[in-house]
């Protein structure tokens, strides 16, 4: 009986994974640019930092995680979102020591156990970056510029970035007890999560994907109802760098995100045609994560963007990669000793940067040929038994059809000059 992959999960194979190499490389190329440091952490961490980061109230710690014990019987979890992560490594690497602020950026795979649809999976990959150690406004705009800037490169259209400001802890309380108030002679009509939710933590209920919850919320207080002074003042002056920025926004008071760890700033961008739900990436602020995992009181900011979800919307708009790969080169030979010469060949192509194929399965000449044609050759170095003995090698481009002979001499700093422009063969 044939094996096959878990649900949710998804092999990335040659034809595919050359679309991922090229988000990867804008991804690099952006951070570098806005002067983003690469991180990598572990996949699983101990269960507790997702605990008392991303909340025990949250869908994805009370539903989502995948939680198990190891062999020496501490829990464990398989990273379901990357910030508590990265902020525990801010804390266990003591790099609040070096110069603030400390700027992050990360790419890899997450594990959350939830219903599979387009453009969502159960191991799916995201992009996220995080600025720790400054409370300034000038930051939150800075971070959603950059994840504009990022999809306008990709040439994503019809986007929308919706903002919110779900406040501090302080006007938060007063927030919650409005919120719970107004909810009070609702609470039977709400669906059971949001019944439980409406004690522990009712901010929550405004993320309800029920649409039941979702229209006995219509005109509940906001965040934004309740901000206090510092809060206010921090929500006008990102707006301010945002339009100074260029970056068009929707006012969103029902975005308060699936975190617990979310203060202040809030945000999605939204697209069309990728399924049910249509946020390709969010993100906010969290000034008091980094202190709740056991570290100094330390303001952060980020985002993260699933991988999956914007190739699903490129795919939606037609958005097609080109992917500008090396000149690669077949060497072909027809008989033994010029496959022995032919192996040292490829191999001096190697080791000078240059993509080198060589037939491994004793095919024809012609087969030979009809194989550069599908890996995508564009030149095949001819190698027989004749041409070794005139010191020659026949240098065919597959794509003009045309071909000449080189001596063996020459070869490698002929192939080298293939890329440049001004070469003809």
């Amino acid at each position: 009986m044939l094996i096959k992959r878990p649900k949710g999960t998804q092999d990335i194979i040659p034809g595919t994974i050359e679309k991922w190499h090229f988000l990867e490389e804008q991804i690099r190329k952006i951070c570098q640019e806005y002067g983003y440091q690469e991180i990598r952490t572990p996949v699983f961490e101990a269960t507790e930092l997702f605990q008392r980061g991303v909340g025990e109230t949250t869908d994805i710690v009370n539903k989502e995680m995948y939680t198990f014990l190891d062999k020496g019987q501490r829990s464990i979890t398989l990273r379901p979102e990357g910030t508590a992560s990265i902020c525990r490594a801010y804390v266990e690497n003591k790099l609040y020591a070096q110069t603030l602020p400390v700027k992050l950026y990360y790419l890899g795979p997450m594990f959350r156990y939830e219903n599979t649809q387009a453009g969502r999976y159960r191991q799916f990959h995201q992009f996220g970056i995080e600025v720790l150690g400054v409370e300034n406004p000038l930051v939150d705009a800075e971070v959603i510029q950059l994840l504009w800037d990022f999809l306008q490169r990709l040439g994503l259209q019809g986007l929308e970035v919706h903002i919110n400001s779900v406040g501090c802890s302080h006007c938060r309380a007063v927030h919650r007890e409005k919120l719970q108030t107004f909810l009070e002679d609702r609470k039977d009509k709400l669906c059971s999560d949001c019944q439980s939710r409406l004690e522990r933590n009712p901010l929550r209920i405004l993320d309800c994907k029920n649409k039941n919850c979702q229209a006995l919320t219509v005109e509940a207080p906001t965040t934004l109802d309740t901000l206090c002074p510092d809060c206010q003042e921090h929500w006008e002056s990102v707006q301010h760098y945002l339009k100074m920025g260029d970056i068009s926004f929707k006012i969103n008071p029902k975005l308060v995100r699936g975190l617990d760890y979310y203060q202040k700033t809030a945000f999605e961008v939204m697209a069309k045609g990728i399924g049910a739900q249509s946020a390709i990436c969010g993100g906010g602020r969290y000034d008091g994560l980094v202190e709740e995992i056991g570290g100094p009181s330390t303001p952060g900011i980020g985002f993260a963007v699933g991988l999956e979800r914007i190739l699903a919307a490129m795919q939606s708009q037609k958005i097609e990669i080109e992917c500008t790969d090396k000149t690669s080169v077949m060497v072909a030979v027809l008989g033994d000793k010029a496959r022995q010469v032919g192996f040292q060949l490829a191999n001096q192509l190697r080791q000078r940067g240059i993509i080198a194929f060589m037939d491994l399965m004793g095919r024809s000449l012609k087969s030979q040929m009809k194989y550069a044609d599908r890996v995508g050759s564009r030149y095949v170095l001819i190698l027989g038994e004749e041409e070794l003995e005139k010191g020659i090698i026949i240098v065919r481009d597959m794509k003009l059809g045309d071909q000449k002979e080189i001596a063996k001499a020459d070869l490698i700093e002929f192939i080298q000059n293939i890329d440049s422009s001004e070469f003809e063969i």
